[in-house]
């Protein structure tokens, strides 16, 4: 297959590196110059192109068999993501509408489910996101399920948890730097996926998923806070993080939410195998890559 990957940097790359082992030509799109060398060292063509114009979009060469969005916002605001997703979006649209792909696997976020009781979530759970980025994240996944409803494009949609890897996981890297804090009681769930299992999410969707469909890429199992700083605390022998009370502030940044997102449908339906089914295996192999290299 003929591959782009957009927004080719932290899971883009990784999917690239594990579609040319495959046998797939790939091309990575990224926003500026900057990056291309490791693009093309990993056998991938670089392109440039800012999504949010459209004039660099029409610029880049076309047809693509397989189309994967796996841009980022760079931790920016709403507008930040209102341009980059639904502006974005909306350009990719415009610009693949006269040689559609075969499949265009759309990575999203699982903070469009709101929900505050530390309920399960599945796909068909209420998605009514309690905070402006999640709203917009929405509606832009509304762009594509109404373009694969008015002239069948293929899109796939992907609410992807927090992602974490090599050099890459919040409360981890917080811990390691000994900033971490439990905030209120510990309580609220943590849905994470390590970025090897995203990458193996977005393989098996671009081979096996229906278009118009929407998967949940989280582990197997949503963690509570204090569950997850306890578990790193005895495995590396250190203390707990301190207690916080949980403020307005800190509650409003995350949306208040609380959930048990599912991954049954990617499982059952797609037959997705994790490499890394729970936090557990991810960070066992992060902390053992640390301590091989001497950073731990």
């Amino acid at each position: 297959m003929r591959v782009l990957i957009i927004g080719c940097g932290y899971v883009g790359l990784s999917l690239g590196v594990e579609l040319l082992r495959q046998g797939h030509a790939v091309a990575g799109l990224r926003r500026s110059a900057q990056g291309a060398a490791s693009l093309q060292s990993a056998g991938l063509q670089p392109l440039t192109a800012d999504i949010t114009r459209r004039g660099d979009l029409a610029k880049l060469p076309l047809p693509y068999d397989w189309v994967v969005n796996t841009i980022s916002s760079g931790m920016g605001g709403v507008e930040e993501y209102q341009e980059i997703y639904f502006e974005g979006t909306r350009n990719l649209l415009q610009w693949l509408a006269s040689a559609p792909p075969k499949k265009f696997v759309h990575t999203g976020s699982a903070s469009v489910y709101g929900q505050t009781d530390a309920s399960q979530v599945s796909e068909t759970s209420l998605a009514e996101p309690a905070t402006s980025t999640g709203r917009i994240l929405l509606a832009t996944e509304k762009l594509l399920l109404d373009a694969m409803r008015a002239r069948q494009f293929p899109a796939i949609l992907l609410r992807v948890g927090g992602i974490y890897g090599p050099g890459r996981g919040h409360h981890f890297l917080q811990y390691l730097k000994g900033e971490a804090r439990i905030t209120g009681r510990g309580e609220h769930f943590l849905n994470m996926i390590h970025r090897d299992d995203v990458v193996g999410a977005i393989i098996t969707a671009l081979q096996s998923a229906r278009a118009g469909e929407i998967y949940n890429v989280v582990d197997d199992e949503p963690v509570p806070q204090i569950r997850f700083f306890r578990w790193l605390s005895e495995t590396l022998g250190r203390d707990m993080p301190p207690f916080v009370p949980e403020s307005a502030a800190s509650a409003a940044k995350r949306g208040a939410t609380n959930k048990k997102v599912l991954n049954r449908k990617l499982k059952m339906e797609l037959g997705y195998a994790f490499r890394y089914p729970t936090f557990r295996q991810g960070f066992t192999a992060e902390i053992q890559r640390l301590q091989d290299t001497g950073e731990l």
